[in-house]
């Protein structure tokens, strides 16, 4: 069963990388004591995810911050390598996190895989966003298949 509003978040090591190197970082690490936007995707790269939803974020970034956002992440099922080299090719700066969930922890810990290896993904996450104030989600916004709604920048504007 998929996690939900008022669920405390899993425990997971997780990824990024910066100038010095790949680092692994807890996810308790990366909640605690702050509320934070974390979307989620398929994949790096791919067409919707590539053209809306992450560009999105960046475009809003400030937007999100002034409501009191602490920390925007985006998690994807790729490696971090993958992840830094799309966030600077979107040009993320330092206003979003790029999260490499590479072995798909976090994303089967909060139930949320997405089965794409018909066309040769493998495992993957489903697309959402979430608000998590100090480990617990407030707000959980999934996409339905092939959509892309409810999980924006501009949706989750609404919602805050």
């Amino acid at each position: 069963m998929a996690i939900q509003a008022g669920d405390k978040l899993p425990s997971v090591d997780l990824f990024y990388k910066d100038d010095q190197g790949v680092h692994k970082i807890n996810s308790d690490e990366l909640f605690q004591g702050k509320k934070v936007v974390l979307f989620a995707l398929p994949g790096a790269f791919t067409p919707t995810c590539s053209a809306a939803h992450l560009p999105g974020f960046v475009v809003h970034s400030d937007e999100l911050f002034a409501r009191g956002v602490d920390r925007i992440v985006c998690l994807s099922v790729n490696d971090a390598h993958v992840m830094q080299a799309w966030g600077e090719a979107n040009n993320v700066d330092d206003k979003i996190m790029m999260i490499a969930d590479g072995n798909c922890e976090f994303t089967r810990a909060v139930g949320l895989e997405l089965d794409r290896t018909e066309g040769g993904m493998g495992m993957r996450s489903q697309r959402y966003a979430m608000v998590v104030d100090d480990g617990v989600v407030s707000l959980l916004q999934v996409e339905a298949p092939a959509k892309f709604e409810v999980s924006s920048a501009e949706a989750i504007l609404e919602k805050l």
